[in-house]
C-alpha cells in the first residue's frame, strides 16, 4: 500500500469532499483552503474572497487502487471545470477549479487537464494548476454531508447530482459500499 496524497479544489469543499469518500483507495478526505495569502484563514474570512483561497480538499488515497491521473480525472469529471471563479450559484475565486500539485505531481495535473479537454473539445477546463500552503478547515467543516449536510438544503440540492455523475461515469472507481 503506497498512501499519497492530492490536493484539489472544486467549488464548494462540502461537494467535493463527498465525492472523493466515495472513490476507492481514498482513506481520508480533508477539507482546508489553499492557494491564498493569508496564514491560518477562517471560512467566514475565505467567504468574503478576499485572502486568495480556495476551498479544497486533501485526498490521501493509495494509488495501488487508483492512480493519481485517475484521481484527477474523477475531480474533473464530477464538477464543472469549465466555470471561471465559480461553481453553480457559488461564485468568488475561492469557488474556483484548482489543482494543488504535491511534489513530482504537477506533470501529471496538467495531463488531467489536457485529457478533460481532448474529451470535451469547444469546453476548456479554466482549471489552474497552482501551489499554495494547506490550512484544514475548522472541524465543523470535516465529514460535513455526513452529519449536518444530510440537513443542508443547499446540499441536499448540490451534492446529490454530483454523487450521480460520479456513480454513472466512473463507477470503476466506486468503493463498494458507496
Amino acid at each position: 500500500m503506497a498512501q499519497q496524497q492530492a490536493i484539489v479544489a472544486g467549488g464548494c469543499f462540502w461537494c467535493t469532499e463527498a465525492v472523493m469518500k466515495d472513490v476507492i483507495g481514498v482513506s481520508k478526505v480533508e477539507s482546508g483552503y489553499i492557494g491564498g495569502d493569508k496564514p491560518d484563514p477562517t471560512y467566514k474570512e475565505v467567504c468574503t474572497g478576499n485572502t486568495g483561497h480556495a476551498e479544497g480538499v486533501r485526498v490521501t488515497f493509495d494509488d495501488a487502487q487508483i492512480t493519481l491521473g485517475q484521481l484527477y480525472d474523477v475531480f474533473l469529471g464530477t464538477h464543472d471545470p469549465t466555470q471561471l471563479n465559480r461553481q453553480g450559484n457559488d461564485v468568488g475565486t475561492q469557488y474556483r477549479s484548482a489543482i494543488f500539485p504535491l511534489d513530482g505531481q504537477e506533470d501529471e495535473a496538467r495531463a488531467a487537464v489536457g485529457r478533460w479537454n481532448d474529451d470535451h473539445p469547444g469546453q476548456q477546463a479554466v482549471t489552474t494548476i497552482e501551489s499554495g500552503q494547506w490550512y484544514p478547515a475548522e472541524d465543523y467543516h470535516q465529514e460535513y454531508w455526513e452529519g449536518e449536510g444530510q440537513r443542508n438544503p443547499y446540499c441536499q440540492a448540490v451534492i446529490p447530482p454530483k454523487l450521480m455523475k460520479l456513480r454513472k461515469s466512473f463507477q470503476k472507481y466506486l468503493k463498494a459500499d458507496a
